[in-house]
């Protein structure tokens, strides 16, 4: 406490090094010349978010996702949302630039992250890697398919 000042001040430095940690490993999907797509992509967070490792960061990330929603204007203020914006925009790096602000673009990396975000949730009350890691790859395969009009 005495770094911080205060509980809500060590509570954010934990968030930040969360999302921090959390940035880096999804940064690491590919670079700006040669996208892996968002089907791709979404396998390799896939993987990363059920290697058991990872759930104590995972739990604090859920922790404060929920906390952030329900208490607005506290340590938790925005957190929910950052997130939400960060993995959009690391999902839209994956797309070939011509496709990254499309509506198609936009939707099918919303799909994306609802799955994984989804699937993680359950991952993290059920410890049921086979059974959430095979519904996420199975929404992938559609998400590969060409859009139709």
């Amino acid at each position: 406490m005495f770094l911080f000042g205060h509980k809500d001040g060590l509570v954010r430095a934990l968030l930040a090094r969360a999302r921090a940690d959390g940035l880096t490993a999804l940064e690491q999907l590919g670079d700006a010349d040669r996208p892996i797509g968002p089907a791709p992509a979404a396998g390799r967070i896939c993987s990363w978010l059920a290697a058991g490792e990872h759930r104590p960061l995972l739990r604090l990330w859920a922790e404060a996702y929920a906390r952030s929603l329900v208490e607005p204007e506290g340590a938790w203020a925005g957190f929910a949302r950052a997130t939400v914006n960060d993995w959009l925009d690391v999902l839209a790096g994956c797309r070939p630039a011509s496709e990254r602000h499309s509506e198609d673009g936009v939707t099918r990396r919303t799909v994306a992250l609802a799955v994984l975000r989804g699937a993680l949730l359950d991952l993290l009350a059920t410890d049921d890697e086979a059974r959430t890691t095979a519904a996420v790859h199975h929404r992938l395969a559609n998400l590969s398919a060409p859009a139709t009009e």
